[in-house]
C-alpha cells in the first residue's frame, strides 16, 4: 500500500511548532497525490490548510494503541515526534522513565526518589529475559551479566548523557546489580569494596553544577572481574580527563569538588584540628561559585560515609590523613596572597598565614616557595636567568600547581582503589561500566568540551557499527536478503580531529613552540581547513573561535585557554621543591620516574587494530590532548572486543523539576546520544517485526474462515498478508518472523480496528432493534389492551336498559333454582348407587381379608410348631456333639497333663531322696569340721610351744654370736699383730671383711624382729579363724534343723503325689473308651451333614410353597368378572379398590422379603453347621492323634508305677491302688466330674504347697550362697595363712612342721572347694526345679480352668512398648532407619511417622535402664543423622517433606511421654503408664524444634523453588479464556514466552504442582495444621510473585488481563475447596492481587471510581494502586487510558493512608511457622517393624 493512501480523513499527523517542537493534527480532508496543501484540525479545535511537499508529507501519528509502548521500534511510525510522544506519555503520564530503543535503553531522569531499585526489584529481574519486563537498567544489566555467563564473552555497559541525566546514578545501580546477583561465597566482600569505591570517587571527582548537584568531572571505566563460577572476584577502574580547571574556578552556583566542603564541614573535629581549616566561605577554592551548600546534603555525615568507605577498602587511618593534609594544603595554597609590585613584579609575604600553613602541611621550605611562586628561571644555552613574574602570572602559576597537586592525588586514590580491588585469583570474563559524559555544548565551549565531544565521535562510531552488525546478524538469521542503508558516518569529523595534520596535531605542534599562542594555532587552522573541509567552519562575527559540524550538533570553540590546559604546566623551580618534600606523598608526586602502585597497569593487553599516532618528542607526548587521545585508543580497543550494552540518560528539563517533559531539550539530546539516528536507520529498512503467531493471533480477526482452516499457521500468515496488502516489497517472511515496513503494521491496525467497529455497528444495530422491538411490543400489548376495556364500557353502556336488567335477573334466579334441582336429584342417585357399590365392594374385601388371615393364622400355627420341632432337635443334636467332643477332649488333656504331673512328682521325689542324702552327707562333713577344729587347737597349743622354743634358741644364738664377736675381736688384735709385718692389700681385705661382718650382724638383728612380728600376727589370726569357725558351726547346726524340717514337709507331699499317681491311673484305663465315642462323633457328623442337606431342600420346598399358596390364594379374575364396568369405574374414582390392590402388592412383597430373610438366615445357619462340622473333624483327627499319644503316655505311666512300687519303700499300698484303678474303669465316665471338682481343690493346695516350697527354696539359696561367699572367704584366709605359715617355716627352718601344716590346709582347701562346687550345683539344680514347677502349676491352672468350662483366650505375648538394642547398634539404627530409608518405601500402608516411634521406643529403652550416657549418646546421632540427610537431600521434596513429618512426630513423642500434666492431659491411661520415668528431655525437644523449624525453612525454599518458574507464565502469560488474547508488538525486545509454546507453564502446571506437593504431604503423613502453614505460604508466593511481575510489566495491565489473573484466583480458590483447606487462610494472601485484578477491571473515570477504589483496594499501598493506574495498558482502541487527573485524584484520596512506601512485596517473607502439639493415636505396644527397615537386630521388650 502506498504511504499517501494513508493519509485520509480521521487519520492524524504531526506538524512541526515552535514551542512544542512537534504539535498532533486530525486531518479532515482526504489527501490526493499530488497536492500541496492538506487539511487538518488542531488539538484546540483550530482547522489549518497545512503546505505540504507531495516528496515530504507530514509524519503520520501512531494509532493510539501504540503509543506508550516499552520499545520505540514497536511502532509502526518510526520518526521524531513518534520518539517524543511515545517518551512523554510514558514519563509524564505512566511515570516510567525507561524505555527501548532497540538496543538503546533510554533512561529519563525524575528528579525524584524511585522506590525501584530496591533488593526485591532485582531479585524480580535476576534471571528474566530482557523482553519479558519493563525496561529497567536492572534489565540490561542482567542482559549483560546472562550473556557473560552464556556466551563466556568480556560485556561493556555503556552510560552516556551530559551533565544533570542521571549518568552516575544509572551506573551506580548497574554496579550494585551486579555485585547483589552475584555474591561470592568467600569471606573477602569484595562486592562491597566494588561498590565501596563509588562514593570515594564521586566525592574526589564530582561536583555540583548549574544542571547537576552531583555530576561527573571525569569518565570512568570501571572493569568488574569474574571467575568461572561468575562471582565478582576484583575490579579495575580507569578514569579520563578530570576536569582540573575545576578547582581553581567555579562558575555562579557551582561547587568545588564534594571533597573540600567535606572536609570544610568536619574541620571542627579533633582528628582535622592540625589541618587549620574553616568554613568553606574562608577559601577562594570553594566560595567562587557563591554556593557551598547544597540543598538536603549534608557534607558532614558524607565525610563520615566517604572515611567508612576508606577503611571498608582497607585504606587505612594513616593514609586517609594524607589525603586529607594534601587537600588541605591545596584550600591553603589558594588563599596566599600574591601582592603586585609595579607592573611587571609580584611577591608573597614570608609571614603569610595560609602559605606557613601550606608549607607546615606538605613541610617544604617557606622562602623558597615564597620566593619561586613569584620568579621562574629561564635557562639559556649560556646562562640562566631568573625572570619576576606578574601578578596574574604568579596567580596562574599558584592556580596550575594546585591543579596538579590535585590531579596527582586524584589519581593516586584511583590507584589505591585499584590496589584494594585486586584479586589473586584468574580472571575467567569481565564488564566494563563506562561511565562518561555525553556530548556537550555550552554558550562558551573550551578545550574540556573539545575533548568531550571528540570522545562522543569515536563512541557514537562503534554504536553505528554495532547496530549494524545486530541488524546485518537479524536478517541472515531469518534469511532475508540485506540491503545496505545509507547513514551518518561521523568518520570525517574523527578524521578531522585526530589524523595527521588534524586539530590535535596541530594543537600539540604548537605547543612545542616556545612562544605558541592561542591565535596562532587558530590561524593554522583556518588556513587548513576553512574551505577545503566541509565540517570546518570559521564564525562570520569572531576571529577567535571555530565551528566543527559533530554528528549531534554544531559547536563553536573557544580557542583562549586551549594551548595552556593542552600544556598542563608547572614551572620547574615549584616542581623542584615539591620534589623534595619530606613529606612522602608530595614528594611521591613529582619524581622524574614514579613507579606505578597500581597491579592494573598492565592488565588489559589488547593489540590495537589502527596504530596510535606518536612522536618521537618526549614532551609532545606529554601533553594532555596526547594522552587522552592515547586513553580513547585504548578504551575504544577495550570496547571493540566486548559485546556493548548501550543506556542514554536524558535530562527532561533544566529546573530539576519531577516528571516535567521540556520536548526541546529532550529532542535536543535525542539528536546527541544518536537515539533518533538508531531510528532513522531503523525506519528505513523493516523497522517492526512480528513472530506469526504473535500476527495470528493479533490479526486472526481479519482471516476468513477457508484461511483458518489451514493447520499450519505459517502458511495462514503468508496468504493473508497477500491478500491484505498487495505490495510485496513492504513486508519479508523470515523464518521465524515477519517483517514490515515502516506504517505497514498501522495500516493492519486500522484494518482491524475498522472490522472489529464494523462487528460493533452490526451488534449495536441488533441490540437497539431487539431493544426497540421489544419496547414496540410492550407499547402494542398496552394499546391493545386499553381498546379492549374501551370498548367494553362503551357496548355496555350502549346495551343496558332497566327492564333488560330486571329480565335478565329474572332468568338468573330461575337458572339457579332449575339447576340446583337438577343437580340436587343427581347427587342423591349417585349417592345411592356409591354407597351400595361400597357395601358389596366391602363386604367382599372383608371376607377376603379374613379368609387371609384365618390362613395365615393356621400357617403360623404350623410353622412355629414345626420350626420349635426342628429347632429343638437341631439344638440337642448339636448339644449331643458339643459335649461329646468337649468331654473327649478335656478328658484327653487332662489325661495328658497328670502324666506329665506324675513325671514331675516322680522327678521331685528323687531329687528329695538326693537332698536328703545330701543332708546326711552334710551333717558327716559338720562332725568332721568339728574334729578338725579340735585338732587346730591343739596345733595351736603346739605352735605357741614351738614359739617360746624358737624365743629361747634365738636368745642362745645371739648369746653364742656374742661370743663369737668377742672371740672374733680377740682374733683380730692377735691377727692385726701378725698381718702389720704384710702387704697393704691385706689391710684392705681385712677393712672388708670387718664391714660385712657388721652387716650380718645387722641382718641377723633384723630377722630376729620381724621374726617375732609375725609370730604375733600368726597369733591373732588364728584367733580370729577359730571364732569364725565356730560361728560356722552354729550356721551349720541351724541349717541342719532346717532341713530336717524340709524332709518332712516333702515326705508329706510324697503322700499326696500318691493319690495323684493312682488318679492318673484311672483316667488313663478311659482312653478305650474315648476312641469309641471319636468313632461315634464320626458318625454323628455324617449324620448332621445329611440333615443340614435335607433342611435346605425342606427349606427352598416349604419357600416356594408359601410362594405359590400366596400368588393362588388371590383371585384377582374373579373380583373382576364380579364388578361390572360402571361399579368398576366407580371403584376406580373413589379409589378403595386401588387401594386394597396396592395394599395386597405390599403384603405379598413384605411376604417375600420376610421368607427371604428367613432363608438367608437358614442358609447362613447351614454354612455355619458346616464350618462347624468341618472344624469338629479337624478336631477329631487331633484327637485321634492325641489318643495315639495318649497310648504311649500310658505304657509310660504303667512302666513308672511299677517302678515306684518297687524303688519307694515310703508307699507299700501302690499295687493295691493300681489294681482298684483298672477294676474302676467302667464308672469313669460317671464320676469325671466328681474327679474334676477334687483335681481342682488338690491342685490349689498343690500350688500353694509349690510356692511354699519355692519360698522355703529361695531362702535356702540365698543362705547357701552366704554359706558359699563365707567359704570362699575361709578359702581365701586359709591361703594366706598358708603363705605365712610357708614363711614361718623358711624363717624357722623346720621341714616337718611345714610339710604337716602344708598338708593339713590343702585337705582343708580342698574339702572345702568341693563343697562349694556341690552348693553349687544344689542351687542349680533347685533353680531348674523352681521353673519346672512354675511352668507346672501354670499348665495346672490352664487345665481347671478347662475343666471348668470356663473358655480363656491365648494372651499373646505382653509388650510395653519399647525397643531394646545395645549401645554398639546406635550407628546400625540410625544408618538403617535414617540415612538409608526412602519414603516412598515406608508411607505405603504404614503408620504416619513410624521411624519417628521407632525412634522413640529407643529412647524408652535407654530410660528404662537409667542410662543417662546411653540416652545422651542415642539423641545426639539421631539428631545428627536427620541433620546429614536433611544437608544431603537439602533438594528433595519428598525426603525433606518425610523428614519433616517424623522429626515433628519425634518431638511430639518426647511431649506426650514426658510426664508433663499438659501434654498428659490427651493420653490415654496406657500411653500415661509408658511415660519417662527417669529423665527430662526438655533441651532436646528445644533442640528438636529447632531443627523442626530449619528443615521447614527448607523444605518451603525448595517447594518455592520448584513452583516459582511457573508462577508468572501460568498465572499472567498463559491465556485459558477464549477471545480475551492482548498481544500487541512487542518491538526489538521479543518476549520469551510465546502464546502457542506447548512446553511453557499453564494454570494447570501449577495446580498440578500443588497437587503433587499435597499428596505428597499428606502420604508422608504431615500434620494437617503444618500442611495449611505450607500451603498458605505456597499461596503467599505466587500472589506476591505475579503482583511483582504485573508490577514491572506494562503490557500486562491491561482489562482483558485482569480477567485472566480473576479466573486463575478462582481455579486456585477451587483448588483449595477440593483440598478442604478453606480454613489455611491461604485464600487471604491472595487479596492484593486479587485487587490488583479488580482495579485492572473496574472503571477509571468519575470521582464516584476514584472512591470506590479507595474504598476497596485497602490490601495495596498508595505506590502500588498509583504504579497500576500510570502502567494501565489498553489492548484495543476502544478502550480508554487512565487521565492523569484521575490518578491524582486516587493519590490525593490515599494519602491518608499510613502504609509503607514499598512497590514490591517480599517474595523472601515467610510466615512464622508453629508446632502444633498433637498427641499420637496409636498405642507404642502395637507398633512392629517392619522387615524392610532392616533391624532385626532390635527386640520389642
Amino acid at each position: 500500500m502506498a504511504l499517501a493512501e494513508l493519509y485520509t480523513q480521521y487519520n492524524r499527523v504531526w506538524i512541526p511548532d515552535s514551542e512544542e517542537v512537534w504539535q498532533s493534527a486530525e486531518i479532515t480532508k482526504d489527501y490526493k497525490a499530488g497536492d500541496h496543501l492538506l487539511h487538518v484540525q488542531l488539538e484546540d479545535g483550530i482547522e489549518l490548510d497545512y503546505p505540504v511537499d507531495p516528496v515530504a508529507l507530514p509524519p503520520l501519528r501512531n494509532p493510539d494503541i501504540l503509543v506508550g509502548e516499552n520499545d520505540l521500534t514497536a511502532l509502526s511510525y518510526l520518526h521524531e515526534p513518534a520518539v517524543l510522544h511515545n517518551l512523554k506519555v510514558r514519563f509524564v503520564e505512566s511515570k516510567l522513565i525507561y524505555t527501548y530503543s532497540g538496543i538503546i535503553l533510554v533512561a529519563m531522569n525524575p528528579y525524584k526518589q524511585l522506590p525501584i531499585y530496591g533488593d526485591a526489584i532485582i531479585h524480580a529481574y535476576s534471571g528474566q529475559n530482557m523482553g519479558d519486563m519493563d525496561p529497567h537498567i536492572f534489565a540490561v544489566a542482567e542482559e549483560a551479566y546472562k550473556q557473560m555467563a552464556r556466551n563466556n564473552k568480556n560485556q561493556s555497559v555503556i552510560v552516556s548523557g551530559e551533565s544533570g541525566a542521571g549518568k552516575t546514578v544509572s551506573a551506580r545501580y548497574t554496579m550494585r546489580y551486579f555485585a547483589t546477583v552475584s555474591k561470592s561465597s568467600s569471606n573477602a566482600h569484595v562486592e562491597e569494596k566494588v561498590l565501596a569505591s563509588n562514593p570515594i570517587t564521586e566525592a574526589v571527582g564530582n561536583a555540583k553544577t548549574t544542571r547537576n548537584d552531583n555530576s561527573s568531572r571525569f569518565g570512568k571505566y570501571t572493569e568488574i572481574s569474574f571467575d568461572q563460577s561468575y562471582q565478582i572476584i576484583g575490579a579495575n577502574m580507569r578514569t579520563y580527563l578530570l576536569e582540573k580547571s575545576r578547582v581553581v574556578f567555579q562558575s555562579e552556583n557551582e561547587r568545588n569538588y564534594h571533597i573540600f566542603y567535606q572536609l570544610c564541614a568536619s574541620a571542627v573535629q579533633s582528628e582535622f584540628k592540625h589541618l587549620k581549616l574553616g568554613s568553606a566561605e574562608e577559601f577562594n577554592y570553594t566560595k567562587m561559585g557563591g554556593s557551598t551548600v547544597i540543598e538536603g546534603v549534608d557534607d558532614r555525615a558524607n565525610m563520615v560515609e566517604t572515611r567508612k568507605t576508606f577503611a571498608l577498602l582497607g585504606l587505612k587511618e594513616d593514609f586517609q590523613m594524607d589525603v586529607f593534609k594534601t587537600l588541605a594544603a591545596i584550600l591553603h595554597l589558594g588563599n596566599v596572597q600574591i601582592m603586585a609590585i609595579g607592573d611587571e613584579r609580584s611577591s608573597v609575604s614570608l609571614e603569610d598565614k595560609h602559605l606557613n600553613i601550606f608549607c607546615e602541611l606538605l613541610d617544604l621550605n617557606c622562602d623558597k616557595m615564597a620566593q619561586w611562586l613569584c620568579h621562574r628561571k629561564i635557562i639559556t644555552t649560556s646562562e640562566t636567568v631568573i625572570k619576576p613574574m606578574t601578578k596574574s602570572q604568579a596567580v596562574n602559576a599558584r592556580d596550575a600547581l594546585a591543579k596538579k597537586i590535585y590531579s596527582h592525588l586524584f589519581d593516586f586514590i584511583v590507584e589505591r582503589i585499584n590496589q584494594a580491588l585486586h584479586f589473586t585469583g584468574k580472571q575467567h570474563t569481565f564488564i566494563g561500566v563506562l561511565d562518561i559524559y555525553g556530548f556537550e555544548t555550552f554558550d562558551v565551549n573550551s578545550f574540556e568540551q573539545f575533548c568531550i565531544n571528540y570522545a562522543n565521535e569515536k563512541l557514537q562510531q562503534q554504536f553505528n557499527m554495532h547496530v549494524f552488525k545486530l541488524e546485518q546478524e537479524e536478517y541472515m538469521k531469518e534469511d532475508i536478503p540485506w540491503t545496505l542503508i545509507d547513514f551518518y558516518d561521523n568518520q570525517p569529523v574523527i578524521d578531522l580531529i585526530e589524523a595527521k595534520m588534524g586539530i590535535l596535531e596541530l594543537l600539540d605542534e604548537e605547543c612545542l613552540l616556545p612562544h605558541g599562542t592561542d591565535e596562532n594555532w587558530l590561524q593554522k587552522l583556518y588556513n587548513n581547513f576553512v574551505n577545503k573541509n566541509a565540517l570546518f567552519e570559521k564564525p562570520r562575527m569572531s576571529n577567535t573561535s571555530f565551528i566543527i559540524q559533530h554528528f549531534a550538533d554544531k559547536v563553536e570553540y573557544k580557542c583562549e585557554g586551549f594551548l595552556e590546559k593542552n600544556r598542563d604546566t608547572v614551572y620547574e623551580d615549584l616542581i623542584e621543591i615539591l620534589k623534595i618534600s619530606k613529606f612522602h606523598l608530595c614528594a611521591s608526586f613529582f619524581q622524574d620516574n614514579p613507579v606505578s602502585i597500581s597491579p592494573f597497569s598492565s592488565a588489559i593487553n589488547i593489540k590495537s587494530a589502527r596504530p596510535v599516532l606518536r612522536s618521537p618528542n618526549k614532551q609532545f607526548r606529554m601533553t594532555v590532548g596526547s594522552k587522552f587521545r592515547s586513553s580513547l585508543y585504548l578504551l575504544m580497543e577495550t570496547l571493540n572486543t566486548t559485546t556493548p550494552h548501550y543506556v542514554r540518560c536524558i535530562k527532561p528539563n533544566d529546573e530539576k523539576l519531577p516528571f516535567e517533559f521540556d520536548s526541546k531539550r529532550v529532542a535536543q539530546q535525542l539528536r546527541a546520544c544518536g537515539v533518533l539516528e538508531t531510528i532513522r536507520i531503523s525506519a528505513q529498512s523493516y523497522p517492526s517485526r512480528w513472530t506469526y503467531i504473535e500476527f495470528f493471533s493479533r490479526y486472526s480477526i481479519l482471516m476468513t474462515q477457508q484461511e483458518l482452516s489451514i493447520n499450519d499457521k505459517k502458511q495462514i500468515c503468508k496468504i493473508v498478508l497477500q491478500r491484505l496488502i498487495q505490495d510485496p516489497n513492504q513486508y519479508q517472511f523470515g523464518r521465524t518472523k515477519i517483517f514490515f515496513r515502516a506504517g505497514q503494521v498501522a495500516y493492519l491496525e486500522k484494518l482491524r480496528s475498522d472490522k472489529l467497529r464494523h462487528a460493533c455497528i452490526m451488534i449495536q444495530k441488533s441490540v437497539r432493534g431487539w431493544l426497540q422491538r421489544k419496547k414496540f411490543l410492550l407499547i402494542k400489548q398496552a394499546a391493545i389492551i386499553i381498546q379492549q376495556y374501551f370498548r367494553g364500557q362503551r357496548t355496555v353502556r350502549q346495551a343496558v336498559t332497566a327492564t333488560a336488567l330486571k329480565q335478565t335477573w329474572a332468568a338468573i334466579v330461575i337458572q339457579k333454582y332449575c339447576r340446583g334441582y337438577l343437580v340436587r336429584k343427581l347427587c342423591q342417585l349417585i349417592h345411592v348407587a356409591a354407597v351400595t357399590i361400597q357395601a358389596y365392594t366391602r363386604g367382599f374385601l372383608a371376607r377376603k381379608r379374613y379368609q387371609k388371615m384365618l390362613e395365615e393364622h393356621k400357617a403360623v400355627i404350623l410353622q412355629k410348631y414345626a420350626r420349635a420341632w426342628l429347632a429343638r432337635r437341631r439344638f440337642q443334636n448339636i448339644r449331643r456333639f458339643v459335649l461329646n467332643i468337649q468331654l473327649s477332649y478335656r478328658v484327653q488333656r487332662l489325661q495328658k497333663k497328670i502324666d506329665e504331673q506324675s513325671k514331675e512328682n516322680h522327678g521331685l521325689l528323687e531329687r528329695l531322696t538326693n537332698m536328703a542324702s545330701t543332708r546326711m552327707n552334710d551333717l558327716d562333713t559338720i562332725q568332721k569340721l568339728e574334729l578338725d577344729i579340735e585338732k587346730l587347737t591343739a596345733q595351736k597349743r603346739t605352735f605357741e610351744e614351738k614359739g617360746k622354743k624358737y624365743k629361747e634358741d634365738s636368745e642362745q644364738k645371739i648369746l653364742k654370736l656374742e661370743n663369737q664377736n668377742k672371740e672374733l675381736q680377740e682374733q683380730k688384735e692377735t691377727l692385726e699383730r701378725k698381718l702389720q709385718e704384710k702387704t697393704d692389700e691385706m689391710k684392705d681385705k681385712m677393712d672388708d671383711l670387718t664391714k660385712q661382718l657388721f652387716d650380718d650382724v645387722q641382718k641377723e638383728e633384723r630377722q630376729r624382729m620381724i621374726l617375732e612380728k609375725n609370730f604375733q600376727n600368726q597369733k591373732q589370726d588364728y584367733e580370729k579363724e577359730i571364732e569364725l569357725l565356730k560361728g560356722e558351726i552354729k550356721t551349720l547346726r541351724e541349717e541342719k534343723i532346717q532341713l530336717q524340717h524340709q524332709i518332712q514337709q516333702e515326705i508329706v507331699i510324697q503322700d499326696g503325689l500318691k493319690m495323684e499317681v493312682g488318679q492318673l491311673t484311672k483316667q488313663a484305663q478311659t482312653i478305650p473308651e474315648l476312641q469309641k465315642e471319636i468313632e461315634l462323633l464320626q458318625t454323628q457328623k455324617m449324620d448332621v451333614e445329611k440333615q443340614a442337606q435335607s433342611q435346605k431342600r425342606e427349606m427352598r420346598e416349604k419357600m416356594s410353597e408359601v410362594t405359590k399358596q400366596l400368588l393362588e390364594s388371590y383371585d384377582f379374575e374373579d373380583v373382576r368378572s364380579r364388578l361390572s364396568t360402571e361399579d368398576l369405574e366407580h371403584l376406580n374414582e373413589d379409589g378403595e379398590l386401588w387401594f386394597a390392590y396396592e395394599g395386597l402388592k405390599k403384603a405379598t412383597r413384605v411376604l417375600e422379603s420376610h421368607f427371604q430373610s428367613q432363608k438367608e438366615a437358614y442358609e447362613k445357619e447351614i454354612e455355619g453347621l458346616n464350618f462347624k462340622v468341618e472344624h469338629l473333624s479337624q478336631d477329631i483327627n487331633h484327637l485321634q492323634k492325641l489318643f495315639r499319644e495318649e497310648n504311649d503316655i500310658n505304657d509310660s505311666i504303667r512302666l513308672e508305677v511299677s517302678r515306684l512300687t518297687s524303688e519307694n519303700l515310703v508307699i507299700p499300698d501302690l499295687k493295691q491302688q493300681v489294681s482298684e484303678l483298672e477294676k474302676q474303669k467302667s464308672d469313669l465316665e460317671n464320676r469325671l466330674q466328681e474327679q474334676t471338682v477334687k483335681l481342682k481343690g488338690k491342685m490349689k493346695e498343690m500350688s500353694n504347697r509349690l510356692h511354699h516350697e519355692l519360698e522355703r527354696d529361695r531362702t535356702q539359696r540365698r543362705a547357701n550362697e552366704a554359706q558359699n561367699e563365707t567359704d570362699l572367704k575361709e578359702k581365701e584366709r586359709l591361703k594366706i595363712t598358708t603363705q605365712e605359715i610357708e614363711g614361718l617355716s623358711n624363717g624357722f627352718k623346720q621341714s616337718e612342721v611345714q610339710d604337716e601344716v602344708k598338708s593339713k590346709i590343702k585337705q582343708e582347701t580342698i574339702r572345702l572347694t568341693v563343697e562349694n562346687m556341690d552348693l553349687e550345683e544344689k542351687l542349680d539344680m533347685k533353680d531348674r526345679i523352681i521353673k519346672k514347677l512354675e511352668d507346672q502349676i501354670k499348665t495346672l491352672t490352664k487345665t481347671l480352668e478347662k475343666a471348668n468350662e470356663v473358655p480363656v483366650p491365648t494372651l499373646s505375648k505382653e509388650y510395653i512398648g519399647m525397643m531394646e538394642y545395645k549401645k554398639e547398634d546406635e550407628e546400625r539404627i540410625v544408618q538403617n532407619l535414617i540415612l538409608d530409608l526412602k519414603p516412598r518405601g515406608v508411607v505405603v500402608n504404614m503408620i504416619p511417622g513410624l521411624p519417628a516411634h521407632i525412634l522413640f521406643m529407643c529412647v524408652r529403652y535407654a530410660d528404662y535402664l537409667n542410662d543417662a550416657d546411653m540416652l545422651k549418646s542415642f539423641m545426639n546421632v539421631t539428631i545428627e543423622g536427620i541433620k546429614q540427610v536433611i544437608k544431603e537431600y537439602s533438594e528433595d521434596f519428598e525426603m525433606l517433606s518425610f523428614w519433616l513429618s517424623n522429626t515433628y512426630y519425634f518431638l511430639n513423642c518426647l511431649k506426650q511421654y514426658s510426664g508433663e500434666e499438659e501434654f498428659m492431659k490427651y493420653n490415654t491411661p496406657r500411653q500415661n503408664k509408658n511415660c519417662l520415668k527417669h529423665f527430662d528431655l526438655s533441651e532436646y525437644r528445644q533442640i528438636l524444634s529447632d531443627l523442626a523449624i530449619r528443615i521447614y525453612h527448607q523444605f518451603v525454599t525448595v517447594m518455592e523453588n520448584n513452583i516459582q518458574p511457573m508462577i508468572v507464565p501460568g498465572m499472567l502469560e498463559y491465556e485459558s479464556l477464549q477471545g480475551i488474547s492482548g498481544l500487541k508488538p512487542t518491538g526489538f525486545r521479543k518476549r520469551s514466552s510465546s502464546i502457542d509454546d506447548t512446553d511453557t507453564y499453564t494454570m494447570a502446571s501449577i495446580l498440578q504442582q500443588l497437587s503433587y506437593f499435597y499428596s505428597t504431604m499428606c502420604q508422608n503423613g504431615l500434620d494437617s495444621e503444618l500442611l495449611k502453614q505450607a500451603v498458605k505460604q505456597l499461596f503467599f508466593l505466587i500472589g506476591a510473585v505475579t503482583l511483582n511481575s504485573l508490577f514491572l510489566r506494562k503490557d500486562m495491565c491491561s482489562c482483558r488481563k485482569g480477567m485472566q489473573i480473576r479466573c486463575n484466583i478462582s481455579y486456585l480458590e477451587e483448588w483449595l475447596k477440593d483440598k478442604n483447606l478453606q480454613s489455611s487462610n491461604a485464600k487471604e494472601t491472595l487479596e492484593p492481587l486479587s485487587q490488583a485484578a479488580w482495579l485492572l477491571q473496574v472503571k477509571k473515570i468519575t470521582d464516584d471510581d476514584a472512591k470506590e477504589i479507595y474504598e476497596h483496594c485497602t490490601s495495596l499501598s498508595t505506590v502500588q494502586i498509583v504504579k497500576i493506574l500510570n502502567s494501565y495498558t489498553p489492548i484495543d482502541d476502544f478502550e480508554k487510558r487512565v487521565t492523569p487527573s484521575f490518578v491524582r485524584k486516587v493519590q490525593a484520596m490515599l494519602n491518608n493512608r499510613e502504609d509503607v512506601p514499598q512497590l514490591m512485596l517480599d517474595t523472601k517473607y515467610l510466615f512464622q511457622v508453629t508446632f502444633p502439639f498433637t498427641p499420637s493415636p496409636h498405642a507404642l505396644e502395637m507398633i512392629q517393624v517392619p522387615s524392610s527397615f532392616k533391624l532385626g537386630f532390635l527386640t520389642r521388650v
